[in-house]
């Protein structure tokens, strides 16, 4: 008999959702066929068996969140599916931490800075509170955060009633909603972006009063940006917190953020800068639609140098959009409106873009950052003339 346990996926994470069984008991399976489905950083991945054999047990339930090391299969490897004694009946070893080869390929083993954050963010959440043991043991017998309460007690202690008061509101409201899939590692990656990048944010508009009423406002955004990044390539690039140094990128592999009903998908458009506007609204539809249909795959979701939200398409006019490491710059775009302006001395109305830019001031300067807002800027505000810009 032997053990499969849940191996690294890929994706920087130490847990996944288990989403299907592919198999069940008894069943003859074949090596490399799939198993079951996860879901972890905003993909569904089918794991594929290790090695052909017969099925003796499974562990966990659709819904079930499991970690990197838990047991998965258990293999039996008679035809009747009873175990042979052999050498080859010890476990299948739990993977090492050092070890960053995964079922769908190789990765960085910077995602280790992800488990490093969050866990330096757990560690300041979970302790420094005053209390004594009895209204410890009452708190984690009502089941209250600590975290949550707030003191009353001299000196900042909390008291027995401060808990019962939590305790009564949480009745209140109901049971807690854990997160799961897509916004499980949401959260994990904003709590890593809080604890590393040094955000900072300029915000300026753009004047599109040259557009005609065929513009595709998405393309031209995504257009703008990589002639942005032409222009000051200190934005599209990636930055080691570790080593201090960053690599500044030539091609222009773009992130676009996309709402959806299961949460914030960024899926990346590989070297933009080489396709047409036709193939960049072909590429970013067929994207969304992988989305909607949970099929697109992890490596569609990793290795973007620079991100645009065109938050604007529901509401909002300006943000202060988050970092996801290893990159250093997203784009915001607001709402397009219109707005009284002054031209030759007379008040006009032009349709107006709002726009924002945060940059990781640790390794993009405010001149960069200037630079490639204005040249932003510059391309939107052009023309199209005989089809181009």
């Amino acid at each position: 008999m032997k053990t499969f346990y849940l191996p690294d996926l890929g994706e920087g994470l130490q847990e996944a959702e288990l989403v299907e069984w592919h198999i069940k008991i008894g069943d003859q399976i074949e090596a490399d066929a799939p198993m079951v489905s996860v879901e972890t950083a905003k993909a569904i991945v089918d794991i594929p068996a290790p090695r052909s054999a017969t099925i003796r047990k499974t562990y966990g339930e659709p819904g079930d969140v499991i970690h990197i090391g838990d047991p998965l299969v258990e293999f039996a490897d008679g035809e009747n599916g009873e175990p042979q004694s052999s050498p080859e009946h010890e476990k299948i070893q739990k993977p090492q931490s050092a070890d960053t080869g995964t079922v769908v390929g190789n990765v960085d083993a910077s995602g280790a800075l992800l488990k490093d954050a969050v866990t330096a963010v757990g560690q300041h959440t979970s302790g420094g509170f005053k209390a004594t043991p009895a209204v410890r043991a009452l708190a984690h017998q009502l089941d209250v955060n600590l975290a949550m309460v707030t003191p009353t007690g001299a000196d900042g202690m909390i008291t027995a009633n401060d808990v019962q008061r939590v305790h009564k509101i949480l009745k209140e409201v109901g049971p807690q909603e854990p997160l799961r899939g897509v916004r499980r590692a949401m959260a994990r990656n904003m709590a890593l972006a809080h604890a590393e990048v040094v955000h900072v944010s300029l915000y300026e508009d753009a004047d599109l009063n040259k557009w005609d009423k065929t513009e595709d406002p998405t393309v031209r955004l995504m257009r703008a940006l990589i002639y942005a990044c032409q222009q000051e390539p200190a934005l599209n690039a990636w930055f080691d917190s570790h080593s201090l140094g960053r690599r500044v990128l030539a091609d222009v592999h773009l992130g676009v953020a996309v709402d959806s009903e299961d949460g914030l998908f960024v899926p990346v458009i590989r070297k933009a800068n080489l396709l047409s506007d036709l193939a960049l609204r072909e590429k970013l539809d067929e994207l969304r639609d992988k989305i909607k249909q949970r099929k697109i795959p992890p490596d569609e979701l990793r290795g973007n140098t620079i991100t645009l939200s065109n938050f604007g398409a529901i509401a909002g006019r300006y943000a202060s959009p988050i970092i996801v490491p290893p990159t250093v710059a997203i784009l915001g775009a607001g709402k397009i409106r219109d707005q009284v302006v002054a031209k030759k001395g007379k008040a006009v109305v032009h349709p107006i873009l709002p726009l924002s830019l945060t940059f990781d001031h640790r390794c993009v300067t405010g001149g960069e950052a200037a630079r490639f807002l204005a040249a932003l800027i510059e391309h939107l505000q052009r023309a199209h003339i005989n089809g181009e810009l």
